[in-house]
C-alpha cells in the first residue's frame, strides 16, 4: 500500500523526509556564538546551526551530550550546570530549555520550589554574559499554575535591561507534524519579531512517515490482547471520542518521554492495515519530532526515546533561529547593556 496516496496534499511535492534532510544541515562553524544551556541531544542547537550560528552546548547526561557531539558542528560540554558554572563569555546569544518537570501540567508544578529548576542557572548566565538575545523554551504549564514564577523570570530579565516577549507557540504551525505547544520567552534589545506560521495545510503524521506507517519491521513491539483491553478500558473511562492511536490524517499528539518509552495506556502507537497495533519506532518518533533521518542517537532505546521526547523540534528551532538571525542583522552595532547593573549589584 502506498501511504502517500492517502494524503493528496503530499502528491507531487518533495516528501517530508527529503525536506528535513535539505533544511536541517549544520553549517560550518562561524559567528555569532550561541551558548546552548541544558542542551539535551541538540534539537534546539540543530535549528540554530542550520541558520548559520556556531553553538556550544552544556548538558549533564552523557548519552545526550554524545548525541550532540556526534551530529552537530559545535562542541558539547558534559556538565551539571549551576548558577556559578564557568561559561564562555563571548556568546552573542544564549538559548536553552531549563528542565521542564517543575512546570509540566502532568507534574506537581512546584515551579521554583522544585530542585530541578534550571531558571536560576539560566538567568545567572544571562546576567554575567549579557548576550544580545536570550531565548528560553519551556512547557505551556508556565502559563497556568506557575504564571507568577514566569512573571518573576520576566521581571528579572527586564531588570537586567532587556525587553521581554513571551508567547505560546505550537510546533504544528511551523511545519512539524505534531501538536506540540511550548512557551517561548525572548529577552532582546528591541526589534524582535516572532516567526510567521506556515501557510497552507498542516503536515500530517501520514505525510511525515509515508510507507513507514504501514510496515512492521523485525524490531516492532506489538500490543498484546491484554494491553489492547487495558487501553480500551482506559479510553472508555477517559471519555475518548476517538482512539488515541496515531491518526495519519492529522499531526501527531505531543510526543513525551512517557508516551514514547513507557508501556502505558497513553503510549504512542500505530494501527496497521491488518488491525495489529505496534508501538512507535525510534525513527518514526524522530521524524514526528522533525529530526532528519541522518541524525543518530547514542545510548540504548530508552535513552534515545527520552532524547526525542525531551527535545525541541529542530524544524521549529530553525524558524526561531531564523528570526534570531534577522533580529541580529537589524540590531544597531552600538546596542549593549553596559549601563545595566550586574546581578551582584541588583537589590536583594
Amino acid at each position: 500500500m502506498d501511504g502517500l496516496r492517502l494524503f493528496p496534499e503530499a502528491e507531487g511535492s518533495v516528501d517530508y523526509g527529503t525536506r528535513l534532510w535539505e533544511q536541517l544541515r549544520p553549517i560550518a562553524p562561524g559567528d555569532p556564538l550561541v551558548l546552548d544551556l541544558f542542551a539535551g541531544c541538540g534539537g534546539l542547537a540543530l535549528g540554530f546551526e542550520s541558520a548559520g550560528f556556531r553553538t556550544h552546548g552544556f548538558e549533564m547526561d552523557a548519552h545526550y551530550a554524545a548525541t550532540y557531539r556526534l551530529n552537530l558542528e559545535g562542541e558539547c560540554t558534559e556538565e551539571f550546570l549551576t548558577p556559578d558554572s564557568e561559561l564562555p563569555e563571548s556568546a552573542t546569544v544564549i538559548i536553552g530549555g531549563p528542565p521542564c518537570q517543575p512546570f509540566s501540567v502532568r507534574g506537581a508544578q512546584k515551579g521554583g520550589g522544585d530542585s530541578r529548576d534550571g531558571f536560576p542557572t539560566f538567568l545567572s548566565a544571562v546576567s554575567r554574559i549579557r548576550p544580545k538575545l536570550a531565548l528560553i523554551e519551556n512547557v505551556r504549564g508556565m502559563l497556568y499554575r506557575n504564571r507568577p514564577y514566569l512573571d518573576d523570570v520576566v521581571s528579572e530579565l527586564e531588570e537586567m535591561g532587556y525587553e521581554v516577549d513571551f508567547k505560546l507557540l505550537n510546533a504544528k504551525d511551523f511545519g512539524v507534524p505534531q501538536n506540540r505547544e511550548r512557551v517561548i520567552i525572548v529577552a532582546h534589545l528591541g526589534g524582535w519579531k516572532w516567526p510567521s506560521p506556515d501557510t497552507g495545510k498542516l503536515v500530517s503524521a501520514g505525510e511525515a512517515l509515508g510507507e513507514m506507517a504501514f510496515e512492521a519491521p523485525e524490531e516492532s513491539k506489538f500490543l498484546t490482547p491484554s494491553m489492547d483491553q487495558y487501553v480500551a478500558e482506559y479510553e472508555r473511562k477517559s471519555g475518548c471520542a476517538r482512539p488515541r492511536d496515531l491518526h495519519l490524517d492529522r499531526p501527531a499528539r505531543t510526543l513525551t518521554c512517557r508516551n514514547l518509552a513507557g508501556s502505558t495506556s497513553d503510549m504512542q502507537r500505530i494501527r496497521l492495515p491488518d488491525g495489529r497495533r505496534r508501538r512507535l519506532l525510534l525513527r518514526e518518533a524522530a521524524r514526528l519530532q522533525s529530526f532528519p533521518d541522518w541524525f543518530e542517537f547514542t545510548g540504548g532505546e530508552q535513552s534515545a526515546f527520552y532524547q526525542v521526547g525531551n527535545s525541541v523540534a529542530p524544524l521549529f528551532a530553525l524558524k526561531l533561529a531564523t528570526s534570531a538571525r534577522e533580529y541580529l542583522d537589524l540590531l544597531p552595532q552600538s546596542s549593549e547593556l553596559s549601563s545595566v547593573p550586574t546581578a551582584e549589584e541588583l537589590p536583594g
